[in-house]
């Protein structure tokens, strides 16, 4: 049984206004996370709970709002602060009632580039953080074509041999890396990726006004948030005209996508299973034909 009044007493400590919890509002929809909402009127509040061992997963997260937030780009909930009670985690964010109004497209595209024009001089993050489930190694690289094969391809390679899935796609993986250098070869600056951006995380607010959450935030080559954008649909043709007046894309992007996808793919034959395997062996042959 969760303890409501002691995480209301939490967010009441930081965000320095007496909070009541009210009736906890349960919130469907989450396949990792337990969700409610908590409060009434204008002062409810989002929050989110699972196994007090996975507070570092909510740490990263307000952290990867926190930064989101601070380019002052797209709408993104303000997290107000993580912490346990009894047996659980919780981060508890900003309310927005997502849904009622028609999304401005062309603004979520325009906005998103606008917050990866936040650079720093490395790849990756101060601090680690997961995707889905799965745990997300942001060691800083100079090098982007090192980062994306340590950090995300080899990473999911190494964890699908790991959960039995080896022969055939740890072969062609393995080919696969040995050409990335070809594949991403465009130099791309670090800009700052929401990192697990597809449909479900783009919402519109009041007045269509764009807002993305559940991030996995690191620094890396700006087509990677593009690429997701396209892999499981939702975000319309106004939202890429949009990016793409904004800042367009290098040539090639056509083929890194695939490469940029391929991550998401592996990641969900490690979380859900061998109905991923051919679609991702699909992936890989094809970045292999580019390869000659």
């Amino acid at each position: 049984m969760t303890d409501w009044q002691a995480i209301a007493e939490q967010i009441s400590a930081a965000s320095g206004r007496a909070f009541a919890p009210g009736r906890a509002q349960r919130i469907g929809g989450g396949c990792i996370n337990q969700a409610v909402v908590l409060g009434e009127g204008d002062q409810r509040v989002f929050v989110k709970l699972n196994g007090a061992d996975l507070l570092a997963m909510f740490e990263a997260e307000a952290a990867g709002l926190a930064e989101m937030a601070a380019t002052q780009s797209i709408r993104v909930p303000e997290p107000i602060c993580t912490g346990l009670v009894g047996d659980q985690a919780f981060i508890a964010m900003e309310h927005i009632d997502l849904g009622g109004a028609r999304g401005d497209a062309a603004a979520a595209g325009r906005q998103l580039a606008a917050m990866h024009r936040a650079t720093r001089a490395r790849f990756g993050w101060a601090r680690d953080n997961t995707i889905g489930s799965t745990p997300q190694p942001n060691g800083e690289h100079d090098d982007w074509v090192s980062f994306w094969d340590q950090r995300r391809l080899g990473f999911q390679l190494d964890l699908a041999a790991r959960n039995g899935y080896g022969g055939r796609l740890q072969q062609r993986g393995e080919r696969l890396r040995q050409g990335l250098s070809t594949l991403l070869d465009h130099a791309p600056s670090p800009s700052l990726l929401h990192g697990d951006l597809w449909g479900g995380n783009l919402g519109y607010a009041a007045g269509g006004q764009p807002v993305i959450f559940d991030p996995a935030c690191y620094y890396g080559d700006r087509e990677a948030d593009l690429a997701m954008t396209e892999l499981f649909g939702g975000f319309g043709g106004h939202f890429r005209a949009a990016y793409e007046e904004a800042w367009p894309l290098s040539p090639g992007y056509a083929v890194r996508k695939q490469l940029y996808n391929l991550y998401h793919i592996l990641n969900h034959l490690n979380l859900f299973g061998g109905g991923y395997l051919r679609q991702a062996e699909a992936m890989i042959d094809r970045l292999l034909s580019e390869l000659g």
